[in-house]
């Protein structure tokens, strides 16, 4: 069976908080065509719209969640000033916990760095973050964000934060105590067409039957 990734054409969606409905329109493109197509992108030619933003949003809000307590608080950041002070925390991440790898010279290390913070150029930004210790929600969350970025033609990108940056994160955000930031989503319309990344595993290399080691 195919599942469509669809939302139903000219119906306004009202969130479960009551207000008044945020977006309307639905996906042209089919669950599983998502799933294939969605890629980290860290190139973009222009972020995502506002209304798009919404979108994706609200696919956040319909994850799933223990007891359906829906935890989460998403943030738009449309203030650049906030976005170049996301880069730079993750710029000074990459640079303190991110050592050379075996045959490199800080110079690459450098480089890696840098990058991380150049993929906020032209990037929309969403921040997901959910009650302390309600991760696990904010990741389902963030799986259905990823693949409505990609059902309306967008590229997304997750940047996660911990340690001093993440606490410097949260400040900027304005979080009150007993909230946590889970990831920064990146959206904008991708450089390019997106490369598929090969796997690195063959295909239900990783399946097991009624116990680990038992393979299927």
């Amino acid at each position: 069976m195919r599942w469509p990734l669809r939302s139903p054409k000219k119906q306004a969606w009202p969130n479960k908080r009551g207000n008044a409905p945020i977006c309307q329109g639905g996906y042209n493109m089919e669950l599983h065509e998502a799933i294939e197509k969605r890629r980290t992108v860290r190139v973009y030619k222009k972020p995502a719209t506002e209304e798009q933003l919404r979108k994706i949003v609200l696919a956040g809000s319909k994850a799933p969640s223990g007891g359906n307590s829906q935890p989460w608080e998403f943030i738009i950041i449309s203030d650049q000033n906030k976005i170049d002070q996301f880069a730079e925390l993750k710029y000074e991440l990459n640079r303190s916990n991110y050592p050379p790898k075996g045959g490199e010279d800080l110079k690459v290390m450098e480089e890696r760095a840098r990058k991380q913070k150049e993929s906020f150029q032209n990037a929309g930004a969403v921040a997901v973050c959910c009650q302390s210790g309600q991760a696990s929600a904010g990741w389902l969350a963030i799986e259905n964000m990823s693949l409505a970025a990609v059902a309306d033609g967008l590229g997304s990108g997750i940047v996660t934060y911990w340690g001093k940056q993440k606490d410097e994160a949260q400040k900027v955000l304005g979080l009150p105590e007993g909230y946590e930031i889970i990831a920064i989503l990146k959206v904008g319309v991708p450089v390019g067409e997106t490369v598929p990344t090969p796997s690195k595993r063959p295909e239900f290399s990783w399946l097991h039957k009624d116990r680990f080691g038992n393979k299927g």
